[in-house]
This record gives structure tokens, sequence and C-alpha cells, in this order.
């Protein structure tokens, strides 16, 4: 086998492996900031029906009165 072809051969699995490393790290860290904020929504999603059931409760109370 001709060393020419033996060293592109080479040369574009390292290409393609370093490729996905990179594009893999990418996504982790897209994905790291996408969950961190989901995480935001879900504490004011919380909140939120916290301060809604309370307001809920206190409309019943004045119902019954």
């Amino acid at each position: 086998m001709d060393l020419g072809i033996l060293l592109t051969a080479t040369g574009a699995v390292i290409t393609i492996i370093a490729t996905n490393i990179g594009l893999i790290a990418w996504l982790r860290s897209d994905m790291k900031l996408f969950e961190s904020k989901i995480d935001g929504w879900k504490e004011e999603i919380n909140k939120e029906m916290k301060d809604f059931h309370g307001r809920l409760c206190g409309l019943e109370t004045k119902g019954k009165k």
C-alpha cells in the first residue's frame, strides 16, 4: 500500500474523530444551558402554583362566610 494513501486515510479518521468530539462538547454545553433554563422555569411554575392555591383557598373561605 502506498504511504500517501495510508497517511491520507489516517488523517481523515483523525479529523472525523476530532470533529465528533468537538460537536459532542458543543451540544453538551448547550444542553447544560437549556437544563438550567428549564430548572428556572420549573421554580417559577411551582411558585405560581402555590400562589394560585393560596388565592383559591382565600376565595373558598370568603364564599363560606
